[in-house]
């Protein structure tokens, strides 16, 4: 018996354990019963999505890069969270990007870029492109009600096939043709093979079946590994420039989370006092994103007091007290997967103290000037050049530097990272950190496009128990954060309706608790 034999053994062993607790009637009768009248599927004839032409010009820059090549791009599967429950489905971002779909009814369903005769493809590109995935069963499968992960007695209706073809202008086939699609004729080029890269880390059981291939065509595993490196590479790199449609998602992505932080604000008095007041902010704001879009883009990170000088402080189990600062950095991801991140310090009693404030004008401060470079020729990285050599300044003119302004700012010198350690801007998309795995020299070291969609973050970190600041800083953290589109002639500011001068900030905590009572 093989490896491969005896896995799936004890996976099933593992299931038929899992149906201990099943009291669901096998009897002839009940499964006749299940299978008869029920009414014909009436849904409408699906249109093509609005995306569907975008999506097919992002698989033709894919296609033209990698010519006479099979990609295989998975959305990935389901994940379990406890047991036999699964978190909500959510695919690999690529596959999004490629496919147009988001949402959470396509687990285990891949993208396959099959080779053509050049130009001979969809859309006039190298590849024909087929979207394998599992439909949906019909009512006279016991899948339909005996199947608690796919049946759609359980789960509600998933597309069919047809749909799926009329709303994406893609071919398409059942997921169990994928196995034959990935694998016929595959093997090394010098030999008439075709050769396959696939995005890897995405779904176990599709890298396995690439790889079994690779071996049993004598592939050479380790250049595989770097073929399937330059693919992950190139999706990532076509989603530093977003289209229009792409950049609609992302204003209202921007426009609902805005409507979360008034949320927030106008909940500030319940969870002021509450042993878990953070947890008061983080439901309000996740009420939000649930209301208006798929989901959270990324935890919510809800720090009052001394935690706002953890960067990723997503606990979110602490305290809201009068007088301290809550630093709020959230984002709805709307249904095509696209998310906002922005961040707001606020004062939890609604009043800046004076240290707080000049703090919080510091990091404006930081970000205005970050603001000021932003246009197209510029390197992405003069963005956070400067916004730290503000912040530095600020430090300078506190008495918090142990060494020369020059010095400090020098590659040799860098003090005042200790309370800006983080980047000023990261690309936002489709992942809150977009476009992660492009090439250094068209991410750090890249020049400003129109379109190109990131953020601007600066912030300042005084831990309470950070004893190289007086003791009136101790406990303040402060992070502002906008989304910012590049434009012919500079910026967009996707996030400019939310204020961010200290006055404003406090006018608009006061409008809202007086609005909403």
């Amino acid at each position: 018996m093989t490896s491969e034999q005896t896995g799936a053994e004890d996976q099933q062993k593992l299931q038929d354990r899992g149906e201990n607790r099943s009291q669901r009637p096998t009897s002839e009768a009940f499964k006749a019963f299940m299978a008869s009248d029920w009414a014909q599927d009436d849904r409408p004839e699906p249109t093509r999505d609005e995306v569907a032409d975008y999506a097919a010009r992002r698989r033709r820059l894919v296609s033209e890069r990698f010519p006479g090549e099979r990609l295989v791009i998975p959305a990935g599967p389901l994940k379990v969270r406890s047991n036999d429950t699964d978190y909500r489905f959510r695919p690999h971002s690529a596959f999004a990007h490629l496919t147009g779909l988001g949402l959470d009814h396509e687990p285990h369903a891949t993208l396959v870029f099959e080779p053509t005769e050049p130009g001979e493809g969809d859309d006039g590109g190298d590849h024909a492109c087929t979207l394998y995935f599992k439909p949906t069963a019909g009512r006279d499968t016991e899948e339909f009600y005996a199947d608690a992960r796919y049946g759609a007695f359980w789960i509600g209706e998933r597309p069919t096939l047809g749909e799926f073809r009329g709303r994406l202008g893609l071919r398409t086939a059942p997921v169990d043709e994928l196995e034959v699609a990935v694998t016929k004729d595959a093997g090394a080029v010098e030999v008439g093979g075709t050769r396959i890269r696939l995005l890897r880390e995405v779904d176990l059981d599709v890298e396995a079946l690439v790889d079994t291939s690779r071996i049993n065509t004598g592939v050479d595993l380790e250049a595989s590994d770097s073929l399937d490196a330059e693919l992950t590479e190139f999706v990532s790199e076509i989603r530093l420039v977003k289209d229009g449609w792409e950049l609609e998602q992302l204003r209202g992505s921007a426009e609902a989370t805005m409507r979360g932080f008034a949320d927030v604000v106008a909940a500030l008095p319940s969870a002021v006092g509450h042993r878990r007041g953070e947890r008061i902010v983080e439901g309000a704001f996740f009420a939000r994103a649930r209301l208006e879009g798929n989901d959270l883009g990324y935890d919510t990170i809800a720090a009052s007091g001394n935690n706002a000088t953890v960067l990723h402080w997503i606990r979110n189990t602490g305290e809201v007290r009068e007088g301290d600062l809550l630093l709020l950095d959230a984002g709805v991801e709307a249904d095509s997967l696209y998310t906002a991140d922005i961040t707001r310090t606020l004062p939890v009693s609604g009043t800046f103290s004076e240290v707080q404030r000049r703090v919080y004008q510091a990091v404006l401060d930081a970000a205005d000037a970050a603001f000021d470079v932003v246009r197209p020729g510029v390197r992405f990285r003069e963005i956070h050049q400067a916004a730290v050599r503000v912040l530095a300044e600020r430090l300078d003119e506190w008495g918090l530097l142990p060494a020369p302004l020059e010095e400090v700012l020098s590659e040799s010198g860098q003090h005042h990272r200790r309370w800006m350690p983080h980047g000023t801007s990261h690309h936002l998309g489709l992942d809150v950190h977009d476009c992660a795995q492009a090439k250094r020299e068209l991410y750090l070291d890249g020049v400003l496009e129109e379109g190109m969609v990131f953020t601007i973050e600066p912030g300042l970190y005084f831990k309470k128990e950070d004893l190289a600041v007086p003791e009136e800083y101790r406990g303040i953290g402060v992070r502002i954060e906008d989304d910012v589109v590049v434009t012919a002639d500079g910026y967009e500011n996707l996030s400019r309706d939310l204020p961010r001068t200290p006055d404003a900030v406090e006018a608009w905590m006061r409008d809202i608790w007086a609005d909403r009572g």
